[in-house]
């Protein structure tokens, strides 16, 4: 029988009753800033999930929406949607009355892609934030705004059985964290998948120390599949997830988190982690605590080279989990202290290839002399996703190249498209806006391209074809290409002539033998002025 993360939560919650599962921060009624944490248990927890259950049952039974049907989440993406122990109830009382939860990203603000994204999952409902009233009114299905906590009322309504479903069956619809032809991809999740990210996240959050509770931090929103792998690890194990304030958290309240709420195992995306560990350059007791964290995992993108050495030379724990939406987590590093600390492993139970690839121009200009394998998840592995999403050999193919460090260990060398990461590891395709750009702006620009890894959004920089006022470009060139951004995610939007670059025409650096722009060389040259318009400083 396959386990799931409602099977995961009833054995807990019987292990576990009395421990907490979740901390979740209370907040100053006049200051709104954190004044203390509050504990919520297994029992509670497993508790409020069969109240969502009943609840949810009873409202979509009055659509004559029956079990097994899809039904759309979609959270606030101003607010912290996704973040909250109210949107877990929702998704895991969706789930135990028998339903598909689709989740929607906290950053896709458009109506209409929404619509059309549920239209694609043939969605029955949709559930929304009530700050979404006056924009949902035009949707083809049921809305119903999701109701906090204290609204949950099922009355007399029976926790209705769970319907009979084989591996086959969908579990969880997901969406690609970058668009596609203006629009993300679904990722259709079957049981044979989320029985296999059960056993993964075991692995990733089994304790070190058995006797003693792990208590570890929320590391992203519930719409996507990282902070849903790593809950599903954590209930396993009766561990507690800290909720809080906000994802980027600052330093002090990392600094409260360890020493009011006993946190243990930091789990953040690398661009928010790097943040910590810049501060801990001047600041030593915080660096003092990360040391003495028995694991700091990161996850999303590499680590900036200079703050991983500076991590690792004052003995933080680092280890590095990489994964993606479509399989959740695949690799992890060795960790520890030792000179293979940062190598990447695959997880247990799962069946992948490193298959060689031709060497291209590399960033630098020239022939590689490492050989590049492309990582690809085979067809008979558990985690390998919906065939949509596969190639016509019916096997993944990540588009994530490694090179083998030693036997059976590797090192991420880049992906071998045109995607980047952002600030919160969301993927963003550079390649569909710079093409959007030459077709709408060929007429003012000689070449283009775009930048931003690790970034809140993407930056575009210009040579221009003519000689005109810089202001005037960048005006001319978000006007036409506005209808385009309108449809993408927010971190992939350039919505803002201050996110455009005019530089003089060939002065972006270039490889030495096709004359490409190097994406990683721009970045690295004008970083300072990316700062600015970031608002940082260096």
């Amino acid at each position: 029988m396959f386990r799931t993360h409602i099977s995961v939560l009833e054995s807990s919650a019987a292990r576990f009753s009395s421990s907490p599962v979740f901390k979740v921060p209370l907040l100053d009624a006049q200051t709104n800033q954190l004044s203390s944490w509050t504990s919520i248990t297994y029992r509670q927890f497993h508790e409020d999930v069969l109240r969502f259950a009943a609840f949810w049952a009873k409202e979509l039974r009055r659509q004559n929406i029956p079990q097994r049907s899809v039904i759309g989440l979609w959270y606030e993406y101003n607010t912290i949607g996704g973040y909250t122990y109210v949107d877990v109830l929702h998704i895991y009382g969706l789930s135990r009355a028998g339903y598909i939860p689709q989740l929607f990203s906290l950053r896709l603000p458009n109506p209409e892609v929404v619509f059309e994204l549920l239209v694609k999952a043939n969605a029955k409902a949709l559930i929304f934030d009530d700050t979404f009233s006056d924009i949902v009114q035009n949707c083809h299905v049921p809305i119903y705004p999701a109701p906090k906590i204290t609204e949950v009322d099922a009355g007399s309504e029976p926790v209705p059985d769970l319907p009979v479903v084989t591996e086959s069956d969908i579990s969880f619809i997901f969406h690609t964290s970058g668009s596609t032809s203006g629009s993300p991809k679904l990722v259709p999740c079957n049981y044979r998948w989320l029985d296999t990210t059960v056993s993964k996240s075991s692995q990733i959050s089994k304790p070190r120390d058995p006797a003693r509770q792990d208590v570890t931090t929320w590391m992203g929103s519930m719409c996507h599949i990282g902070q849903e792998f790593m809950l599903m690890g954590s209930i396993q194990h009766g561990s507690c997830v800290i909720q809080p304030t906000t994802i980027s958290f600052s330093s002090e309240e990392l600094m409260d988190m360890i020493q009011t709420c006993g946190l243990n195992r930091l789990n953040q995306f690398a661009a928010f982690l790097a943040m910590q560990l810049q501060t801990s350059r001047n600041h030593p007791k915080l660096l003092s605590m990360l040391s003495n964290l028995d694991e700091v995992l990161y996850s999303g993108m590499p680590l900036p080279r200079l703050e991983q050495e500076w991590a690792l030379q004052n003995h933080v724990k680092l280890r590095n989990l990489f994964g993606s939406t479509e399989c959740g987590a695949t690799l992890i590093s060795i960790g520890g202290t030792g000179s293979d600390t940062t190598l990447l492993r695959p997880l247990k139970g799962v069946s992948y290839r490193f298959v060689p690839v031709d060497s291209e121009e590399s960033e630098a200009g020239h022939q590689s002399t490492a050989r590049l394998m492309e990582f690809v998840v085979s067809s008979e592995s558990g985690d390998c996703p919906d065939r949509s999403l596969c190639s016509s050999d019916g096997q993944f193919h990540t588009g994530d190249l490694f090179q083998e460090a030693a036997p059976g260990c590797y090192v991420f060398r880049g992906r071998n498209d045109d995607w980047i990461k952002s600030e919160n590891s969301l993927r963003c395709d550079t390649k569909a806006i710079e093409d959007n750009v030459r077709a709408m702006c060929g007429n003012l620009i000689s070449e283009c391209i775009v930048v931003g890894t690790g970034r809140p959004s993407p930056v575009l920089f210009i040579e221009p074809a003519i000689d005109m006022d810089h202001e005037k470009l960048k005006k001319d060139i978000i006007r036409k290409t506005r209808h385009f951004h309108s449809r993408r995610y927010l971190h992939e939007r350039i919505t803002s002539p201050k996110m455009i670059v005019v530089v003089d025409r060939s002065t972006l650096p270039r490889t030495s033998t096709k004359g490409n722009i190097r994406r990683k060389a721009v970045e690295e040259a004008y970083g300072s002025q990316l700062d600015a318009i970031y608002g940082l400083s260096r």
